[in-house]
């Protein structure tokens, strides 16, 4: 991998920022609460299971000497969600 930490030692210039970007994939889960039965001497228990809601994908881009960050989550992560994404930062 590339080593670019020097670029976030550099001053900032308002002509050429310094933006990180990255799109994650994203489960959407909801926790479903399974009480487990209780038994003689034993507390009650609980059983961690989930519902999954579908999927979907953040888009962040970061600007680290600013601070200034933008977030989006869309369905899918497509090239035309990855340019739509990138259109809108730059505008």
């Amino acid at each position: 991998m590339e080593d670019i930490s020097h670029l976030c030692a550099q001053p900032y210039d308002q002509k050429h920022p310094l933006i990180c970007f990255d799109g994650r994939p994203c489960q959407l889960i909801e926790p479903v609460l399974v009480l487990l039965p209780m038994r003689p001497g034993k507390p009650q228990r609980e059983d961690y299971d989930y519902h999954r809601n579908g999927t979907c994908c953040l888009f962040l881009a970061f600007e680290p000497l600013t601070g200034s960050r933008v977030i989006q989550v869309r369905e899918r992560r497509t090239k035309v969600d990855y340019a739509q994404f990138m259109k809108e930062l730059v505008e």
